[in-house]
């Protein structure tokens, strides 16, 4: 009877879609769609059927045009199940630019593998999904599927745009819902996008948008999800890895998650835990044990990638962690905080985005959120955090993954929303001290220190685990402003305990000066220069942001040939705004010794639209500066 009401839903929500004959023809779109998209989406629809707490039913129907080769990630023709969720049918169609059917794709057809292949503990969890590579563009795709879950934790959002340079034609969402599960909805990012009808009674909720004209991506966009509309949908009684659960409020669904999945997974083998209080020995201090503990785990273990809600929310256990030195996000930091209760040393499995880009727990919206977990620590007024997939990571460091957002940590008395760590501008610190030679051929050689703190040690400490070659390389990028340039010696030293990264570099650049009849000519920036690369846009459409500020101090030495001496000499420069502050000044200390001193500050923020204009003058200004010359004379 279940099967049948299912059946029939799912008619009445496509009958529009097929009854009546659908024109793929690509002469049908819009002008207007066409203009600067990659691909359009005819039609996207997800009919939800929530049949009860334990059963829901999600079927997509995906229309798309691409029309080259970055429209085809819009065709989103995948799948993830296990053995809490099934795909029931799955199948595509492509037709040609004149919309005639040139192939039919079976389930057969779709490419099928575990999700990590070789790992066997994750061989019940897998993904389906069509690999196409088309004869010619523009071509248009149908893709169909229908899967069943048990899992009503995890409702798909609605997300009628999901990329930049991507038209839509139509996108609907429909979900039907019991009235006794509390289900809910959180909109998003409506105010701009006017064309979004809803409808809602007491046990349907239905969303539709029409004509959404392809949108370029912008420099310093804030990310994609505070940009497009997106509709949050989730349900107070929901279940989860065949377990129950209601939550009303944080406090209630973190209690809820403690006690029924993150229950029984701690235990580990009695040699372990007597190996690990020999390990921490007499010390007491609760932070010292717990970086004890943290550099056996990242000497132990190593980082299998299965995300959340992909993998299960449920982790290994700790025991099987121990004996097979390897895990996901969730197993290694529940591996760490079995290892810490050892000890006595109280920490809580958190969950959160983890992205370069800044993502928060939607904290009003309580349900089933987040993509990755790490592991806090309470340290008397403050929380440290653990990121335990590293095996390099500083302890205490969150660097750009984790930083400043808004987190769940999971307690026994129940679920809490906290922020992480904010990296604060001034604290993003790049400090370089160098000196630089000027042959009286034009010849550059030098050398200089430069030190990293806060985000920006982030940035620079992956150049340690690079091949020789791929260091060389990545220096090499960095001072692409040196002309024939050679590393002559490098040395890096990465002090975990300061949070600190130091390159020290000896360098060389034949004609780095260049020759102009009685003159030599040269850049005085040599060790780091800003070189503007910011577009003009006009009647921008989105605001702009800058995620995270920094601080950079520069002081570097330059010697001069003495068969020359100083025609012309940049002018000290001094610019503020509300974006930042720069300075540059140069020091005569005799006559062939000159001290180039820099500064440069950006603070993060979120601006107008209309305030982007003034940015990018801003830091053509700061670029413009960074090339100034100094000028030598012959003698």
């Amino acid at each position: 009877m279940k099967a049948l009401v299912y059946i029939f839903s799912i008619f009445f929500f496509s009958s529009s879609l097929f009854g009546q004959k659908f024109d793929y023809s690509i002469t049908k779109i819009p002008d207007s769609l066409k203009q600067n998209a990659d691909a359009v989406v005819r039609l996207n629809q997800i009919d939800i059927a929530i049949k009860s707490q334990r059963e829901m039913y999600i079927h997509k129907q995906h229309i798309v045009t691409v029309f080259n080769k970055a429209g085809l990630s819009s065709i989103d023709a995948v799948e993830y199940y296990s053995k809490n969720l099934s795909v029931n049918e799955i199948g595509a169609t492509v037709f040609n630019s004149f919309g005639i059917e040139i192939k039919k794709i079976k389930r057969k057809d779709f490419r099928e593998q575990a999700i990590l292949d070789g790992i066997t503990l994750f061989s019940d969890n897998r993904v389906i999904y069509l690999d196409y590579t088309p004869t010619e563009y523009p071509f248009t795709i149908i893709y169909e599927s229908e899967i069943e879950t048990s899992s009503t934790a995890f409702i798909p959002s609605w997300m009628p745009v999901t990329d930049y340079y991507l038209g839509i034609e139509k996108s609907i969402l429909n979900v039907t819902y019991p009235n006794d599960l509390g289900f809910k909805s959180k909109e998003m990012n409506f105010e701009n996008f006017k064309t979004i009808e809803k409808n809602q009674s007491s046990n349907k909720l239905s969303y539709s948008i029409s004509n959404v004209v392809a949108q370029k991506k912008e420099d310093y966009s804030p990310i994609f999800s505070e940009v497009f509309p997106k509709v949050f949908l989730g349900l107070e009684s929901f279940h989860l890895e065949g377990v129950d659960g209601t939550a009303k409020s944080w406090e209630q669904f973190g209690k809820w998650y403690y006690e029924k999945i993150l229950s029984g997974t701690i235990e580990l083998p009695e040699e372990t835990k007597i190996k690990i209080k020999a390990l921490v020995g007499n010390e007491t201090d609760p932070i010292k044990k717990a970086k004890i503990i943290y550099q056996y785990v990242q000497d132990k273990s190593r980082y299998v990638s299965i995300q959340v809600g992909i993998g299960g929310w449920k982790p290994m256990y700790a025991k099987d962690v121990d004996r097979l030195g390897y895990g996901d996000c969730k197993a290694l930091s529940n591996y760490t905080k079995a290892l810490l209760d050892v000890v006595n040393v109280p920490s809580y499995n958190t969950i959160l985005y983890g992205d370069r880009s800044k993502r928060d727990i939607q904290s009003d919206f309580v349900s089933m959120q987040g993509n990755h977990m790490i592991l806090c620590i309470p340290d008397k007024e403050k929380n440290v955090f653990l990121e335990c997939t590293s095996q390099t990571d500083p302890f205490g460091y969150q660097g750009i993954f984790t930083d400043d957002r808004d987190v769940l940590i999971i307690k026994p008395e129940g679920g809490e929303i906290v922020h992480t760590t904010i990296y604060e501008d001034e604290k993003n610190i790049q400090k370089s001290i160098g000196n630089y030679a000027i042959s009286d051929t034009g010849s550059l050689v030098g050398a200089v220190a430069i030190e990293t703190y806060g985000t920006q040690y982030a940035e620079k400490v992956r150049i340690e685990t690079l091949l020789p070659t791929e260091k060389e390389a990545k220096l090499k990028e960095y001072w692409d402003n040196i002309a024939n340039l050679k590393l002559i010696k490098t040395e890096f030293t990465n002090n975990k305990e300061k949070i600190s990264f130091t390159e020290k570099i000896d360098l060389s650049a034949e004609n780095y000066a260049k020759p102009s009849a009685n003159n030599l000519i040269f850049v005085v920036n040599a060790f780091n220069q800003y070189q503007s690369n910011l577009k003009r846009i006009r009647n921008r459409k989105t605001p702009f942001q800058i995620q995270r500020g920094f601080a950079d101090t520069d002081e570097t030495t330059i010697t001069l040939p003495t068969e020359y001496t100083v025609e012309s000499i940049p002018q000290n420069y001094e610019l503020k705004s509300k974006f930042g502050e720069y300075k540059t000044e140069i020091v005569k200390q005799n006559e062939t010794n000159l001290l180039y001193k820099r500064t440069l500050f950006i603070k993060k923020g979120i601006y107008s639209k209309t305030e982007y204009e003034d940015y990018r003058l801003f830091m053509d200004q700061i670029a413009r500066n960074d090339n100034a010359k100094i000028v030598l004379l012959k003698k």
